[in-house]
Order: C-alpha cells, then sequence, then structure tokens
C-alpha cells in the first residue's frame, strides 16, 4: 500500500521539495541582500520594534502545497475507481486508507520539517536565537495549515455525496481560516499545542467519508 502511495506521488513530492526549499533560500538570500544594503543593526532594529519577519512570502505556500498534496492522491483513486477496489482488499479498508493519509501525512510533516529547519539555520547566520525562533515560531502555523489543508481536502475528495462535499468545503475553509485569523507575529504561542491537537484529531474525518462510500451512500 504504501509502495503505491509512493509510485503515485513520488514526482509530486520531488517538486515540492524543490520549490518550497527554493523560495525558503529566495527568502534567505533576500536577508542578506537587506543585510548588505543596511547592515545587520537595522534589520535587527526593524524585526525588534516593528515586528518584521522578512518571510511573510511563504504564508500560503504550505496550504497550496498541502491542497495540491491532497488532490495528486487521492483524486486518482476516484477518477480510476481504485477506491472501490480498495474496499475489496483481503484487509480492513478503513485502515488501508488509514495508511493512506499517514503516508501523506508523514511526507508533508517531513517536507515542512525540513523548510522549518532550513528556515531556523539560515535565520541563525542574521540573527540572535530570540529574533530566529520569533521568526519560526511566527511561521509554525502556516505549517500546520498545511497538513491541515491536506486531511480537509482528502475529507472532501472521499465523501462520495456532493451536497455533502459542498458543506465539507465551506466547513474546511472556516477550519483553515483559523490558522490565518491573527497576521501578528507569535500570535499563536498559546494555541499551538491546540492546533496541534486539531490537525491530529482531523485524520478521523476521511474515515468517515470512506465508511460512506462503503455504505453505498451516493
Amino acid at each position: 500500500m504504501l509502495y503505491k502511495e509512493w509510485i503515485k506521488t513520488r514526482w509530486f513530492y520531488a517538486v515540492a521539495l524543490l520549490t518550497t526549499f527554493a523560495l525558503c533560500g529566495y527568502v534567505l538570500l533576500n536577508i542578506n541582500r537587506l543585510v548588505s544594503l543596511k547592515g545587520a543593526a537595522h534589520l535587527w532594529e526593524v524585526a525588534m520594534f516593528r515586528d518584521a519577519i522578512f518571510i511573510d512570502m511563504l504564508r500560503y505556500v504550505p496550504l497550496l502545497v498541502g491542497i495540491v498534496a491532497a488532490v495528486v492522491q487521492f483524486v486518482p483513486e476516484l477518477v480510476h475507481k481504485r477506491l472501490k477496489l480498495t474496499m475489496h482488499l483481503p484487509r480492513g479498508y478503513v485502515r488501508s486508507v488509514m495508511e493512506m493519509l499517514l503516508f501523506g501525512f508523514g511526507c508533508l510533516a517531513l517536507l515542512f520539517c525540513g523548510n522549518l529547519v532550513m528556515l531556523l539555520l539560515g535565520l541563525q547566520t542574521f540573527f540572535a536565537n530570540e529574533i530566529v525562533w520569533h521568526i519560526v515560531l511566527t511561521a509554525l502555523p502556516w505549517y500546520l495549515a498545511g497538513l491541515a489543508a491536506y486531511i480537509l481536502v482528502a475529507w472532501i475528495c472521499l465523501e462520495p455525496v456532493w451536497r455533502r462535499r459542498i458543506l465539507n468545503i465551506l466547513i474546511s475553509i472556516a477550519c483553515l481560516r483559523v490558522f490565518y485569523m491573527s497576521p501578528a507575529p507569535e500570535a499563536y504561542n498559546r494555541l499551538l499545542p491546540w492546533l496541534m491537537v486539531l490537525v491530529v484529531v482531523s485524520l478521523a474525518l476521511p474515515l468517515l467519508s470512506v465508511v460512506r462510500f462503503k455504505e453505498g451512500k451516493e
């Protein structure tokens, strides 16, 4: 099952890896350019007194990556009727779908962790640790939003009833909006554990749609 998912999504993750790391590199190069033009002291002042984080262009990148990852992984299952075949395998269909979800979730988590580590190490070249963590903690909800988007779009794709899909879309938009309600740096620090719990708990949503699919809902 995992090998099948890897064959289906490997090119997407290769492109996502190159693209996201290239964007992180571009952000770091842009900061380096600002240091060369205005000096590190000026950037420190801007970061401390104006709450600048210098990585705003990455805000919606994890969200888009999560959405596309779910579409790439689950739309072919429906278009080519593979989900029906999964239902008739000599193993639990809920287990099979959960393995598919955990595969995609794990790949995205590794990709996003790589992005955050790159930012963490790169920013330490220019800023003190306090400013670096200030920036990284501000970006962390964006990457959690990418994981949530993957799960919610998978939920939408696996839902067999179009009317319910529309409802799922509206609920998903409302849920993802939570991750972007405040643009203030570190605004989500106290909520980060709850956002992580929300992301993990939401893994049950696609399974509900799969059960409805198994029951023949249309």
